[in-house]
Parts: C-alpha cells; structure tokens; sequence
C-alpha cells in the first residue's frame, strides 16, 4: 500500500475543486495559492486526474477545471489510483520472504496474508468515501476494539514524530510507544 504525496495533494485539490462548487472552471493556480501547493505540481497531478476521466479542462479565458462528475460520485481511493500506483501492492503471498534458515517456515506466507489484508482494508476503507464526504466532514467511526467499543487514545512513538491515535485494545499497536 502506498499513499504518496502525489495522492494526498490530489485529494486536497480535488476537494477544494469541489468546495468550488458549480460549474464555473476554477484555474489551478487558484487553488496552487489556497493549498499552498506548487502550479507546476498540480499541473502534473491534473493531467494524470484528466486521463482517468476525474476532471474536465476548459481551456481559454475563464479556464480552468471542473469535476468531470458529482463530487459525491468519485472515491478516496479512485484519486489514488489515478495519481499513484495501486493502492494494494502485489504480493506472492505463496511464495514468502527468505527466511535465513527456516526452511519448510509457513510464518512468512501467513505475515504477507496480514498486510494483502490490511491493504485491502485499506482500500475498502478509501473506495467508500468520496470527495463530497471529506467536504462535508461526513467521515466514518474509527473501527471497535475487540471489546467493541471504538475508543481513541492518543499515544507518541519513538519511530514517528507527533501523536498516533489508535483505537485503545489491550497491547498497543506500535512497539515502542509509551501506552
């Protein structure tokens, strides 16, 4: 699973197109100046959005670019795509990872099954928001511990800066953390 920059900026750009609203084009240095992103980045990043069929550009004066459908009708994950590589990596879940001196090891294959899953989990996660709902604020509940209910808990990682929130569960997901 890969979530670049090239996504992330995507996504910004495309919900501030769709905070636009209407079908006047807005010009992408408009939003360059809002984002505080690079013209020539957004550049690059709309002719990719423009190939997939996720905006329309008008040239001209009063050019620009609209969304080439509701905002409410274009997923997380289908500007991802569109910018990135795939959101799921490839894996050889049959093949599994040199282990040096394991042979007939069936962990590896299991391990590589956990994170095929988690980016699928990923990618459903993303294919069920759209533009309209990060614009709107309308995002889901983070997923329940095993005891059921979600509870958020803020935890600081020795292997990344800031704070990690993660939904409280009896062993912290991150090794390293002061849980």
């Amino acid at each position: 699973m890969r979530l670049t920059t090239k996504g992330r900026y995507a996504v910004i750009a495309l919900v501030d197109l769709a905070s636009a609203a209407g079908k006047t084009p807005i010009p992408l240095a408009s939003i360059a100046e809002r984002q505080s992103i690079s013209g020539a980045y957004l550049e690059q990043l709309f002719l990719r959005l423009r190939k997939h069929g996720i905006v329309k550009g008008m040239r001209g004066p009063g050019g620009g670019y609209v969304l080439s459908r509701p905002a409410s009708a274009i997923s997380i994950a289908e500007v991802i795509r569109a910018v990135d590589e795939p959101l799921i990596s490839h894996l050889n879940v049959s093949g599994g990872l040199p282990v040096p001196g394991a042979e007939g090891n069936t962990i590896p294959p299991l391990v590589q099954a956990l994170w095929m899953r988690l980016g699928l989990h990923i990618h459903n996660f993303l294919d069920s928001i759209s533009l309209e709902d990060v614009r709107l604020s309308r995002l889901p509940e983070p997923f329940a511990a095993k005891g059921g209910r979600a509870v958020e808990k803020t935890v600081s990682c020795g292997i990344l800066d800031g704070e990690m929130p993660y939904a409280d569960t009896s062993s912290p997901p991150f090794s390293g953390c002061d849980a």
